[in-house]
């Protein structure tokens, strides 16, 4: 059975998918900031107001304009799309005055009802939907993240939406607020960094595809001005890969050592 499937907008990512995202899937797209999630979901916009898609964008830590000034970085002219009703950026950032595409709270149902107003707005056709990010909507009670994301996905589904939903990692623990959106999702893409030989380097890895065969392996990728997200070649396996970090051993190793001492004592 073929897969209709939808481009990132990144065509090696597109290749290690077997051709792209399934055309309806909800992806979670996870990792650390600074590891190219915004870069991802830019090019996937990029790709479908190209494409004649319904595209809408909701961006909940950044500024309508910042998303707009970050794809002119590489290229794409956000600004015109807007402009033509070929996309809509809706805002979270509770502004004042009663702005047409903006959150007033950052609640799950007034996301819902504003995505479908601006489907409505954009008029029928294939969709795309970017939420950059979801975590904005539990951080309060992360233990609701299932929950939400379960909501968003089964009501927004119904719209003919393909999507992307972001998800932050905390740079002190490296997990995520809260597990539910890659529970609920179809696909999860992983971003990850770390410093080598005192470079900070960016890697891509797809842990879940449903439906989909797709490369196992992790990825350097690049970001770069005026081309934006490059994912450059597999990456070698390495002891760091799958070790604990140095502070996490010192801590077992201190723990067993004094739970030694207390049974002596």
């Amino acid at each position: 059975m073929s897969v209709e499937r939808v481009s990132t907008g990144v065509a090696k990512l597109d290749e290690m998918l077997s051709g792209g995202v399934p055309k309806g899937f909800v992806v979670a797209v996870t990792g650390e900031p600074g590891t190219g999630k915004t870069v991802l979901c830019i090019h996937f916009m990029a790709r479908g107001v190209e494409e004649g898609a319904k595209c809408i964008y909701v961006t909940t830590e950044e500024s309508r304009e910042s998303i707009i000034k970050q794809a002119s970085q590489f290229g794409f002219r956000f600004e015109e799309a807007v402009a033509s009703r070929k996309l809509i950026i809706i805002d979270a950032l509770m502004r004042p005055g009663g702005e047409p595409w903006s959150l007033q709270s950052l609640s799950l149902e007034e996301l819902v009802n504003r995505v479908i107003e601006a489907k409505k707005h954009l008029g029928y056709g294939e969709g795309r939907l970017v939420v950059d990010s979801m975590s904005a909507f539990w951080l309060d009670a992360p233990a609701m993240a299932r929950r939400h994301s379960y909501y968003v996905k089964k009501v927004l589904s119904q719209w003919g939406f393909t999507m992307l939903l972001t998800s932050q990692y905390a740079i002190t623990t490296s997990e995520a607020f809260g597990f539910g959106l890659e529970h609920i999702s179809d696909g999860i893409i992983r971003f990850r960094r770390a410093v080598r030989d005192g470079r900070l380097r960016r890697y891509i890895l797809i842990e879940k595809m449903r439906q989909t065969p797709h490369d196992l392996r992790l990825y350097e990728i690049d970001i770069r001005d005026g081309v934006g997200l490059v994912v450059l070649g597999p990456v070698e396996a390495r002891k760091e890969d799958v070790a604990l970090p140095p502070s996490v051993v010192r801590k077992v190793v201190e723990a067993k050592r004094a739970s030694k001492l207390e049974g002596l004592g």
